[in-house]
C-alpha cells in the first residue's frame, strides 16, 4: 500500500473495498488516477485529487472483460454498447464462432450464420485494417479486442462453402489473416459446428491458421460438436492448437441435449489434462439456454425454443416455437423451416453442468449475447452482475473475488492484455464500482432488455462511461491490438 499527500491525481475514488482482479482477498484502499491509467493504490489525504468520490461499502474492481461477444456491429452503432457498459464490461473480444465484418468482400448471399451480425450495408470493409481503422476514426464506448472469423474468410474466397477448400483457397484466406493480424487482429476464431464451416477439414483449418504461429495470435473455436461427439471435438481442438503452436480457446463450453447432461465430469478431466501440455483457455456463459441461428435440425435436442427473430415472420419474435407451430398446426421443425431465416434460443443444457464448468479454476465468463436480435437471450444484458449476484453472493459457488478473477484479471492473462484486468499502479483505468449487497442480474427470458442492479459507475481509460444507469461517454474505448 503506498501512501501520498499529493493532489495531482484527475479522480480519486477514496475508501473502496478494492477487489482488485487476481483473486487475493479485497482490501480498503484509495485510487489515484491521473491521464487514463492508475497512478496509486493506497492512502490519500482527503484533499487529494481534482475529483474525488467517496466509495465506502461499495467494491472496486477491473473493468470486466467479455471475451466472447458478436459486438462487432455494436462497436460501431450508437447506444448499441449500453448492454455491455451497465454491467460493467470495459473490453469486448468479437469476431467469435467464425463470425467477422472484416474481410468484406463476401462472394453471394450472406451464408448464414454470420447474417447474425452482417447485412450487406455492414459488410463495408475490404480488410481488417478497413474495419479497425473506422473503429479509431469514430471512437467506440468500450475497448475493443477482434478476432478475424473463419467463415468470413472462406466467404470472400470459396464459392462453394460446402465443400472443404482448395489449396489455392487456403492459400488466399491465408493471406487475408495475415494481413489481418498485421493490422492489430489478436487471432482467428472458427465456427465448425455450423453448416458453411461444418466441412472444412481439420487440414484446412491449419493451412489457413499458418500466420497465427509467427504473431503469436489465438485461435478460438465453436467446435465442432458440443454433444455427443464433445471428446472428438476437444481432441481436434487441441491437435489444431498443436500444429500451429497457439493457444485455444474454447468458446462457451458446454454440453447440449439430455444425453450429454453430467459429461462435464468428462470434459473438465480432459480439458485439465490438455492444460498441462499446451496452452488451452476455456470461457462460458453463466445460463442453461443458448442462442444461435434457428435450423430445424436444433430444434429435438432442446426442451424449449424461444424464437428470437425472423426474417419472414418478425410477429413472432419472443414466443416459443411450440405455440407458433401449433398455430400453424405443423410441427416445430416444419415451423422452423417457415420462419428462417431465424434466431433462437434454445433450453438444452443442465444447470450442474452450468455451474461445474464455471466453477473450474480457469474459466473466464463471456455473454455471447447477440445485440441485434429483436428479442435477445438475457446474457446481453445481464451476464456479469448475474456472475456476482446469483452465483457468488447467493449460491456461494465461489468468493466475490474469484468471481472478479474470472472477469478481469485471468482473462487479460489468458489473452496477453498487458496493461488491463488488474487495479494496480500503471494499469489502465478501466474501473467498475459497484454495490457487492445489491448487485446482480434484472434480465429474463420474458424481459430480456433491464438493466442490472448495483452497478454505479464504470470508467474506460480514465472517463466515465456510465454513471446511475446512463451511459455517459460513447467514446472512450479504443481498439488494443496485439
Amino acid at each position: 500500500m503506498q501512501t501520498s499527500e499529493t493532489s495531482e491525481f484527475d479522480l480519486v475514488i477514496a475508501g473502496a473495498t478494492v477487489v482488485d482482479g487476481s483473486g487475493r482477498p479485497g482490501f480498503v484502499a484509495d485510487v489515484g488516477i491521473t491521464k487514463g491509467r492508475i497512478g496509486l493504490v493506497g492512502s490519500l489525504a482527503a484533499d487529494a485529487g481534482r475529483e474525488r468520490i467517496e466509495a465506502a461499502g461499495r467494491v472496486l474492481a477491473p473493468g470486466f472483460i467479455d471475451v466472447h461477444t458478436h459486438d462487432d456491429r455494436a462497436l460501431l452503432t450508437p447506444g448499441a454498447m449500453t448492454p455491455k457498459l451497465s454491467q460493467g464490461v470495459t473490453t469486448v473480444v468479437t469476431g467469435n464462432c467464425g463470425l467477422s465484418l472484416a474481410p468484406g468482400r463476401v462472394r453471394g448471399p450472406i451464408p448464414p450464420p454470420l447474417d447474425l451480425i452482417a447485412t450487406p450495408e455492414w459488410l463495408r470493409f475490404p480488410t481488417f485494417a478497413d474495419y479497425l481503422q473506422a473503429i479509431d476514426d469514430q471512437g467506440t464506448a468500450t475497448n475493443a479486442v477482434c478476432l478475424v472469423g473463419h467463415l468470413s474468410l472462406r466467404a470472400n474466397t470459396m464459392d462453394d462453402l460446402q465443400r472443404s477448400a482448395t489449396p489455392t483457397e487456403c492459400d488466399a484466406m491465408q493471406r487475408l489473416l495475415a494481413g489481418a493480424l498485421e493490422a492489430g487482429a489478436f487471432g482467428m476464431s472458427t465456427g465448425t459446428f455450423y453448416p458453411p464451416a461444418r466441412h472444412a477439414s481439420t487440414d484446412e483449418i491449419v493451412a489457413v491458421g499458418e500466420p497465427l504461429r509467427a504473431f503469436g495470435g489465438i485461435y478460438a473455436t465453436h467446435m465442432r460438436n458440443e454433444a455427443e461427439k464433445v471428446i472428438d471435438a476437444l481432441d481436434e481442438t487441441f491437435e489444431i492448437g498443436r500444429r500451429l503452436g497457439v493457444r485455444v480457446l474454447i468458446s462457451h463450453h458446454k454440453l447440449a441435449g439430455v444425453a450429454n447432461h453430467g459429461r462435464s465430469i468428462e470434459t473438465l478431466k480432459r480439458i485439465a489434462a490438455a492444460m498441462e501440455r499446451q496452452p488451452v483457455s476455456i470461457d462460458c456463459y453463466p445460463y442453461n439456454a443458448s442462442s444461435t441461428v434457428l435450423r430445424p435440425e436444433f430444434v429435438a435436442r432442446a426442451s424449449s425454443v424461444l424464437v428470437s427473430w425472423s426474417q419472414t415472420m418478425p410477429q413472432h419474435a419472443g414466443r416459443t416455437l411450440a405455440d407458433i407451430a401449433r398455430e400453424m398446426g405443423c410441427s416445430d421443425e416444419a415451423a422452423a423451416e417457415k420462419l428462417m431465416p431465424a434466431g433462437a434460443i434454445y433450453f438444452m443444457m443442465d444447470e450442474a453442468d452450468v455451474r461445474r464448468i464455471l466453477a473450474f479454476p480457469k474459466t473466464m465468463v463471456g455473454s455471447d449475447g447477440m445485440p441485434h436480435d429483436e428479442h435477445p437471450h438475457p446474457r446481453l444484458w445481464g451476464t456479469f452482475p448475474r456472475v456476482l449476484g446469483h452465483y457468488a453472493r447467493e449460491e456461494k459457488l465461489f468468493s466475490l473475488e474469484t468471481a472478479v478473477h474470472k472477469m478481469s484479471g485471468l482473462t487479460a492473462d489468458e489473452l496477453g492484455l498487458a496493461d488491463r484486468g488488474q487495479v494496480a499502479v500503471g494499469k489502465a483505468a478501466d474501473l467498475v464500482l459497484f454495490d457487492p449487497a445489491a448487485v446482480g442480474d434484472r434480465a429474463t427470458f420474458a424481459e430480456p432488455r433491464s438493466l442490472s442492479a448495483g452497478v454505479e459507475k464504470v470508467w474506460v481509460n480514465g472517463r466515465l462511461a456510465f454513471a446511475d444507469g446512463v451511459v455517459r461517454d460513447e467514446h472512450a474505448g479504443r481498439v488494443l491490438r496485439r
